[in-house]
């Protein structure tokens, strides 16, 4: 039936609907099982996965959301309809028993997701109010991306690479103990290591924290190929979860309910007949509840949902996977499968009712992300301010740490995580604080069941951890060795642009990275990896990204201070953990923070080159390059570059787009009585892009004198010359620009 056809019918269509091409007749079993919704006014969820009326409303619901999915797509004629279709059924039966914390580990499956809460209006609150308006902005600006993003109502986490959403769904168990939070996890991204091996460590370490639910979406194909784990037997697969720590592992299998003879181990459920379709969807349904009520029960569950990749859309198998130009809404295929998945007018109302009535509300309403969570009070950070003076040495890291502890202790919630451990990095003093959680007892490494401190030897757990726990409202702190931290940033960059676009506050993502590449001399180029600034220098642009680089001890305290307030933003803090002189003050370290850099030292001679210095060891041959130009008669001015995100333009940086938007720049003048001479050079341990500001505002003659490449030596001098960056070296270049 067309929706013209539809219009001229008694039936009456929903507002929503517009947009629809294809309406279907009501099912023969709708005068039996669809007269009011399954979900009573009044309920959050079915009273009862076996209830015929709720098997038969679920079945509704999920070629309901093929159908929009499908039809999104095709909208644009791109984006990804066939993985979303065969776990469509799943979906629908997590609404229908009350389940809308909905997490997903497969960017792919978007539209899908998108088809969820456009069904329980959560669209709505981004002006989503029909099909047709979904299909016009997806894949638009200020519409539905490609992939999940923190923008959209409802759904509670980003989905970009694969092998993040288990991060989330985990980090929101710890935070919502009372709460389940289901993550779909496609076959394809379970070939890599990153999802079980996380998973694996985090059951380990809070074997009490079981409400989050893994359902594997296994349909045997991964984008466009066959999945790794495509040729597993079903009793391998239940081999495997089990063995990775899962008590309760349920199995559903398509396959067991087709009487349409469909070849290979992988069968689609909608080809079935009405009568198998409804015994698929009853299965789905108990095993649904079953896995819900065990994860919420204390053991640790997973769902595995095994169906073809493009059940009921218009393609099977890899072939579902993407669309094309010319796949539209008009393709033979597209509107073939349309048609075949249509529902009648009366079947759309009872689907919209059930969904709106699940979970108490729409999700844009009610699911935990959409309110800001409240935070412990931690008082004033116990800062300790060191005096200044060459003499004086000080570990930053050790001085962070100090107030790292605090916070753990004022916030229960709070989380630390180090996959190289903190004693490495000069930060014992959090282990001893806030001690390592480990099921093992042991004093001598401050450890124990319980505890703030996360170990795992994996950087992608460990910011995964840390950043998801960010973005779902609460306080953490990754710590990483600069040269390591490069495995963890994908998770990290996917939550912080999520932070840009969130539509509430959330606690900003901190990360101290140590041990830099000036201090791993003899393990060479293997832990010399600067160039993870670049990643940084980069992000800055976003908007809501702070790279800083702390002078000092004094100097990291402030900065830290400063990170633990912030709201929506991803903060970098990188120091080193060797002692060193003690060059500032609190209150310079303010200014530097608000300003991006302060002068640190200035020498009067007959012409001025003006240093700008990014990070603490760097300042050494700096210092000793003024000095020797100063017994030339060469003046020169030392400034200390703190925070390189406010040395841009705001033109330069996507900040009023940011949610918790910070438009906070160094104006014109202030730039030019800081970085004012006759040349000017920028120098940095790491990567030059971080010195970029300098250089597009800066019309002095100028050049950039950095990092270029590791190498194992003795000593930090020894990796200084072999980069250029000596004070012989620093003092010849400036004499060549004044020249």
């Amino acid at each position: 039936m067309t929706a013209a056809t539809a219009r001229s019918t008694s039936q009456s269509i929903p507002a929503f609907c517009e947009g629809i091409q294809h309406f279907g007749e009501p099912k023969p079993a709708f005068e039996k099982y669809g007269q009011s919704a399954a979900i009573r006014e009044g309920a959050e969820a079915i009273a009862s996965p076996t209830d015929p009326v709720a098997v038969y409303q679920t079945l509704l619901a999920a070629d309901a959301l093929r159908y929009l999915t499908l039809h999104t797509t095709a909208s644009k004629q791109s984006g990804h309809p066939g993985g979303f279709a065969s776990i469509a059924d799943t979906i629908a039966a997590l609404v229908m028993l009350g389940y809308k914390n909905l997490i997903t580990e497969v960017g792919h499956h978007a539209p899908g997701f998108y088809s969820t809460v456009f069904m329980d209006t959560s669209l709505e609150e981004m002006g989503i109010k029909t099909v047709k308006e979904m299909g016009d902005r997806f894949r638009e600006t200020h519409g539905l991306l490609g992939h999940l993003s923190g923008q959209i109502p409802g759904l509670l986490s980003p989905a970009g690479p694969l092998c993040q959403g288990q991060h989330f769904a985990m980090a929101a168990a710890k935070l919502y103990p009372d709460q389940l939070f289901p993550v779909t996890i496609g076959d394809g991204g379970l070939g890599e290591p990153y999802i079980m091996s996380s998973l694996a460590h985090f059951n380990t370490i809070y074997p009490g924290v079981t409400n989050y639910l893994p359902i594997l979406v296994w349909n045997g194909f991964s984008q466009e190929h066959h999945s790794i784990v495509s040729t597993y037997s079903n009793e391998a697969m239940i081999a495997y979860w089990r063995g990775n720590g899962f008590a309760e592992v349920i199995l559903i299998d398509a396959k067991d309910f087709d009487d349409a003879d469909q070849a290979g181990p992988y069968v689609d459920s909608t080809a079935a007949s009405m009568t198998q379709r409804l015994a698929f969807t009853q299965a789905i349904l108990e095993a649904t509840d079953k896995a819900a009520k065990s994860a919420l029960g204390g053991t640790q569950t997973v769902l595995i949902v095994k169906q073809l990749k493009g059940a009921g859309v218009h393609k099977r198998g890899s072939q579902s996977h993407n669309l094309y130009a010319g796949d539209s809404l008009e393709k033979d295929y597209i509107a073939s499968a349309l048609k075949t998945r249509a529902l009648a007018p009366a079947e759309w109302d009872l689907v919209r009712t059930n969904f709106v009535r699940s979970h108490a509300g729409p999700a844009a309403k009610t699911a935990v992300t959409e309110s800001e969570r409240s935070l412990s009070d931690l008082g004033s950070l116990p800062l300790n301010e060191f005096s200044v003076g060459t003499d004086s040495k000080q570990v930053a890291t050790t001085a962070m740490g100090a107030l790292v502890a605090h916070v753990g202790q004022q916030d229960p919630d709070f989380v630390v995580t180090n996959a190289d451990g903190n004693a490495a990095s000069g930060i014992n003093n959090i282990n001893q604080a806030l001690k390592i959680i480990h099921p093992t007892e042991d004093e001598t490494y401050f450890q124990g069941p319980k505890g703030q401190v996360y170990e795992p030897l994996s950087e992608d757990a460990c910011a995964g951890l840390a950043a998801a726990q960010a973005l779902m409202g609460a306080r953490s702190l990754w710590c990483s060795y600069e040269s390591f931290a490069i495995n963890g940033l994908p998770i990290w960059q996917t939550t912080t642009q999520a932070m840009a676009e969130l539509r509430r506050p959330t606690p900003a993502t901190i990360c101290l990275f140590t041990a830099g590449a000036l201090e791993q001399g003899r393990n060479g180029w293997t832990h010399q990896r600067p160039e993870i600034e670049n990643y940084f220098a980069a992000m800055m642009r976003n908007g809501n990204i702070f790279p800083l680089f702390p002078i000092d001890a004094n100097s990291i305290q402030v900065c830290y201070d400063w990170a633990v307030t912030t709201k929506n933003k991803g903060i970098t803090i990188t120091a080193s953990k060797s002692p060193l002189p003690i060059r500032t003050t609190f209150e310079q370290n303010r200014e530097a923070l608000a300003k991006g850099a302060i002068v640190l030292q200035e020498t009067p001679g007959n012409q001025t080159v003006v240093f700008g210095v990014v990070g603490d060891m760097m300042l050494i041959p700096v210092l000793d390059a003024a000095r020797a130009l100063q017994e030339q008669g060469v003046g020169s001015k030392v400034v200390a570059i703190v925070n390189p995100r406010r040395l841009y333009r705001p033109s330069d940086v996507a900040w009023e787009s940011c949610s918790e938007a910070d438009g906070e720049f160094l104006s014109d003048d202030e730039f030019a009585d800081l970085f004012d001479g006759d040349a000017l050079v920028g120098v940095t341990g790491g990567s030059s892009a971080m010195v970029e500001p300098l250089m597009l505002r800066s019309a002095l003659p100028r050049d950039v004198m950095a990092w270029k490449r590791g190498e194992t030596a003795a000593s930090a001098g020894q990796l200084f010359s072999l980069n250029g960056l000596t004070a012989e070296k620093l003092a010849s270049r400036a004499k060549a620009l004044l020249s």
